[in-house]
């Protein structure tokens, strides 16, 4: 087994490590790569005001998570446990316990490359894992490069090797650079949006949005550090699909999209944190919601886009009945259930025909969804929610008449 470990303060992770972690992993041929958050690092003092261990670790987390590659990718928190000054050495001889036999490789940046023999036991480090360190472009790799690895070679009998990212000239910012920028309301296009999103709800870096009054674009950052990167395309789909179809319908374009953003944000939240959240809350929950985690995302989801994003009763109603529906739909209500159903990543036997009613006939479309969903629930041995069979009858009952 061939593994990476990319360590450093990570305060914050930006593009600029997502693009090395990619073109390393490839490079090198990784079966996992391992991003290390530094606890105390023996190089630097963390700046005042940075985010706790807990906030830099969770950042590191929806970083990795950018990959789509969750059996290469792991945080690990060796060094935020072990006390005193996160020494590479020590973490490199922890490694070599938990993964006896693997072949390390340590990946770092052009500065941490050139000064690696005055590290805490360069000759530990070297006898335990090859370096991988990384440039901007292939010359300039080479030129600044070159005398190190025969250096470290020559010295340590050290393995190297170096490998251009020219995406780094994209990303071309110090991490004290983008806490400025942070600080002064800029520097989000130097990070993932997910990321961007957390350093915003957790008022990160002396950022100070107001959760309850989020732009439509603040508010999609937000909700994207909330959930897995393998959602973010449902959620862009359902977004794009309910604001066509308030156009169509005469609904209001930009609520459909807040509600389309926040409809799954509580998607990953466990059983006990949905009941938690709707407690707190106020929100009424039947013996079946409460036993169903598909069915409480919609409340928790709802609970939150209401009392933590501020957003209108509208929203409210539309997510809180995305997933079953109820009688007499709102049309807001309508156009959530069916975007969700019907947006581009969905793929199912009677989806284009679902799409199709969706712009000709609305209650005919939305019908069919929930015909389709009690249909499952039935061939599943599950029961059915009352809303979805009411929902049912006040669709059919209005197309009778």
């Amino acid at each position: 087994m061939r593994i990476g470990l990319y360590g450093g303060t990570f305060n914050p992770p930006h593009l600029g490590h997502l693009a090395a972690a990619r073109t390393a992993a490839s490079a090198l041929g990784l079966d996992r790569l391992v991003f290390v958050p530094a606890g105390v690092p023996p190089h630097k003092v963390l700046p005042a005001g940075s985010p706790t261990e807990t906030q830099r670790m969770e950042m590191t987390a929806i970083l990795a998570d950018q990959m789509l590659k969750p059996d290469l990718t792991w945080v690990w928190d060796v060094e935020m446990h072990r006390p005193g000054k996160s020494y590479t050495a020590d973490t490199l001889r922890q490694a070599a316990q938990l993964w006896p036999g693997a072949e390390l490789w340590l990946l770092m940046g052009t500065d941490m490359f050139l000064s690696l023999q005055h590290w805490h036991e360069p000759e530990v480090i070297l006898s335990l894992a090859g370096v991988c360190a990384f440039g901007r472009t292939h010359a300039d790799t080479e030129r600044l490069f070159a005398p190190q690895r025969e250096f470290l070679h020559r010295t340590y009998g050290a393995k190297v090797a170096t490998i251009a990212i020219p995406d780094l000239m994209l990303v071309d910012v110090s991490s004290t650079q983008l806490r400025e920028m942070l600080g002064q309301g800029g520097g989000r296009e130097y990070l993932p949006p997910a990321v961007y999103g957390y350093i915003l709800r957790e008022k990160l870096y002396e950022t100070c949005a107001d959760l309850s009054r989020l732009t439509v674009e603040e508010l999609r950052y937000v909700s994207y550090s909330m959930v897995k990167a393998k959602r973010l395309a449902h959620i862009r789909g359902v977004e794009d699909e309910a604001a066509r179809l308030a156009l169509r319908w005469g609904g209001d374009a930009l609520e459909m999209r807040r509600a389309a953003i926040l409809h799954d944000c509580t998607k990953y939240r466990t059983k006990q944190e949905h009941l938690e959240i709707c407690a707190r809350y106020g929100i009424q929950l039947d013996s079946l919601e409460r036993s169903a985690e598909k069915l409480l995302h919609a409340k928790s989801g709802a609970a939150l886009a209401k009392y933590v994003f501020g957003q209108s009763e509208t929203v409210f109603q539309a997510i809180l009945y995305h997933t079953t529906g109820r009688g007499n739909m709102t049309l807001a209500e309508k156009l959530l259930y069916l975007a969700d159903y019907i947006e581009p990543t969905r793929e199912f036997p009677e989806v284009a025909e679902m799409r199709r009613l969706a712009y000709e006939d609305l209650d005919r479309a939305v019908l069919m969804g929930v015909q389709l969903s009690i249909q499952e629930m039935l061939e599943r041995n599950r029961m059915v929610h009352p809303n979805t069979l009411e929902a049912e009858q006040t669709l059919q009952k209005g197309l009778r008449l």
